[in-house]
């Protein structure tokens, strides 16, 4: 096998780990691509005697992991200066795949969204969490990554990598439970066609009596710049928002796969006003007891690199 099939075999895994350890999809890319260059390099160096690679799995993880950290802690640092919200990076297919742009067999991407700890609730609370905290959590918990090798990454001792990982298990300790793709669908349904009515009890009798609602749009476009939280103020926020927009916003709406399950495309509309009118924007959903807990409201255009419809606008950076 040529170094080139090693790193294909491995590249699935690696996006897995550097989207999970990230939420960005374009970060994710960015680095499985930096370290495939270095994988180059190195080998090189091996093949002169200055560099050995025993375990690529391994090595190449290590790579990953610590060109993530890197991007971790610069996300953190955008985020003092950031407009409202911060929410990952949604993959986001056609519900139909054979409208999807490129081949849906050869998009690596595609496998990563099938597994529960990437559905988008899963990562949303990823982001309380310390860089150093989500490396430890994310590499041991989720991979299997011995904390030897952890500690090898964020260059510590092996204790306080498993503190840290310790610590973050506390800190996720009550995300959405994830839920068959049927039940998700059956009351992501139930609440648009109770939104379709404009009637606010039948809004309430399909959410979750602790639903939030998040909105990212780094000051892009309105959007809910404070997370919204309560079935009540969840209700009256959107169907404010129905009444503003009117009943022919909801026809503007597609369904789509976000992170794997069930979630709301829309392309935009011109209203008569600025205000009556709204750019494109993902909607992702979580349940809760069958009855719909969160909704995220990704309106900002830096976050649409795992975007992948017809016609969507391209992602800005």
């Amino acid at each position: 096998m040529t170094l080139v099939d090693s790193f294909e075999t491995e590249r699935p895994r690696l996006l897995n780990v550097a989207y999970r350890l990230t939420g960005s999809v374009a970060d994710a890319e960015d680095a499985v691509q930096e370290a495939w260059l270095r994988l180059d390099r190195a080998s090189t160096s091996e093949a002169t005697g200055e560099v050995t690679i025993d375990n690529l799995q391994a090595w190449l993880t290590t790579v990953v992991s610590r060109l993530c950290l890197d991007r971790l802690k610069s996300a953190v640092a955008r985020r003092e200066t950031y407009v409202g919200q911060w929410l990952p990076e949604p993959i986001v297919r056609p519900m139909d795949p054979s409208t999807s742009s490129g081949s849906e067999g050869m998009d690596p991407l595609a496998s990563i969204v099938q597994q529960e700890d990437n559905r988008f609730a899963a990562l949303v609370v990823l982001d309380v969490l310390t860089p150093d905290q989500r490396v430890a959590f994310v590499l041991h918990d989720a991979f299997g990554v011995p904390f030897g090798e952890i500690a090898d990454v964020l260059d510590i001792e092996p204790a306080y990598a498993r503190q840290l990982a310790t610590r973050a298990r506390k800190a996720v300790a009550d995300p959405p439970p994830p839920v068959d793709d049927e039940e998700h669908n059956a009351a992501v349904g139930r609440f648009l066609a109770a939104m379709a009515t404009g009637d606010l009890d039948a809004v309430l009798a399909t959410l979750h009596p602790d639903a939030l609602v998040m909105g990212d749009a780094n000051g892009t476009t309105n959007t809910a710049v404070n997370v919204i939280h309560g079935a009540d103020k969840f209700a009256r926020f959107y169907l404010g928002l129905l009444r503003r927009y009117g009943t022919d916003a909801l026809s503007t709406m597609r369904p789509v796969l976000v992170n794997g399950q069930l979630g709301i495309a829309t392309y935009g509309w011109d209203g008569e006003t600025a205000r009556t009118s709204s750019p494109p924007r993902i909607a992702g959903f979580a349940v809760r007891d069958g009855l719909v807990y969160a909704t995220y409201d990704i309106a900002n255009p830096e976050k649409w690199s795992g975007v992948k419809l017809p016609d969507w606008p391209a992602p800005t950076r």
